[in-house]
């Protein structure tokens, strides 16, 4: 199946860069175009994002525009980085619009004042909670045109602590509307708000998981920092991905990385919005070799091509391990899954791995001379 097969405009398509739609897209397509409600569950790089964005496009462009301060479609995402991401995606779409339709994304980290006066007018809103009630309570813009809901990983912005503010949203939202769940997993607090929902749930092929090879090390908590040096420097990796679990252990990884001489980033939820797309751009461009990261990235976020992921500590959740490893062997491009595991997090690790239903090989990096590293 194509994408001309689903009923879009070509101009859409053309946008869109791509011929054949993944999975997702071709089941959850033809649902959005006809107005149902959706739950979509699938991993993330899956194409759910354009899996919305498209049938959106293609049935706004054939409505009037939105009227001020009141947008037509409404996108929830827990994260700035993700916002900024379906922003960026929904701004390559519309370029192939011959349309006045327009986006705009809300978050917090920058100036509100720039954002009430974006919101002039509006048809697709890309929004973090938080920042949209902010909004909401200085009367910045309305809710009650919204005529389609989109929640982007929902699952994770429960997680977050996000279902206060979303259930006050969705109590401003017109009853009568269609509403697009897409997650990782299902969440029946969200699932609720669907009315005869379509339900599509694509579970990962035995080819895709065969893309990450994933491998742990056993070493002990003092020489977590120079292994996680050896294996930077002695497999000349020139971009990776390491994971933390805490923004204290984060400063303290890249001040150990830089100090040894390996270029490197750090983003984290405490950081300024600035600062954190400075540290992306620094990734992207490989400027840096290595960014570290806390969960802040473990979903959403789209490295096309990223060769390696290190846990330098392992998630609380296995779901997050999930994600973290799902950074890479993405777009048909193979990559490795490292984690460091002290005696302490075993057990922890054999829990990810059961809930994973897969075994990863535990070598004992006791043997590896980490002399000069």
């Amino acid at each position: 199946m194509s994408f001309a097969d689903l009923e879009l405009s070509p101009s859409l398509i053309e946008a869109c860069g791509f011929t054949e739609p993944t999975s997702i897209q071709r089941e959850a397509i033809p649902a959005v175009l006809q107005g149902r409600d959706v739950l979509g569950i699938a991993k993330t790089g899956s194409g759910k994002t354009a899996g919305y964005l498209l049938p959106i496009f293609q049935r706004l462009s054939e409505q009037a525009v939105a009227k001020h301060r009141e947008p037509s479609v409404l996108v929830l995402v827990p994260t700035r980085e993700l916002a900024d991401q379906v922003h960026h995606v929904a701004r390559k779409l519309l370029g192939g619009l011959d349309s006045p339709l327009r986006c705009r994304a809300v978050f917090g980290g920058v100036s509100i004042n720039r954002q009430m006066q974006d919101l002039g007018r509006v048809d697709l809103l890309v929004a973090t909670p938080g920042r949209l009630l902010d909004l909401l309570r200085k009367n910045a813009l309305t809710l009650s045109a919204v005529g389609t809901l989109v929640l982007d990983e929902a699952d994770k912005m429960l997680n977050l602590g996000f279902q206060n503010e979303i259930e006050e949203l969705l109590a401003l939202l017109p009853q009568k509307r269609q509403t697009l769940l897409f997650s990782a997993t299902a969440s029946q607090v969200l699932s609720d708000q669907l009315r005869e929902p379509v339900v599509i749930e694509i579970e990962s092929n035995e080819e895709e998981e065969t893309l990450i090879h994933q491998i742990a090390y056993s070493v002990t908590d003092e020489r977590k920092g120079p292994f996680l040096r050896y294996l930077i420097k002695h497999g000349e990796l020139k971009q990776v991905l390491v994971f933390v679990s805490s923004t204290l252990s984060g400063d303290r990884v890249l001040n150990k990385l830089t100090k040894n001489g390996i270029s490197a980033a750090l983003i984290h939820s405490k950081m300024s919005q600035g600062g954190r797309r400075e540290s992306l751009a620094a990734f992207h461009s490989g400027e840096v070799r290595v960014l570290v990261a806390t969960d802040l990235l473990s979903r959403g976020i789209d490295i096309q091509e990223l060769p390696c992921v290190i846990n330098y500590e392992l998630p609380r959740s296995p779901k997050d391990y999930v994600h973290r490893i799902g950074r890479t062997g993405r777009a048909d491009s193979p990559g490795e899954a490292i984690s460091l595991i002290t005696p302490e997090e075993r057990h922890h690790f054999k829990v990810i791995q059961k809930k994973m239903g897969k075994r990863v090989e535990l070598l004992d990096g006791s043997e590896v001379n980490l002399h000069g590293y």
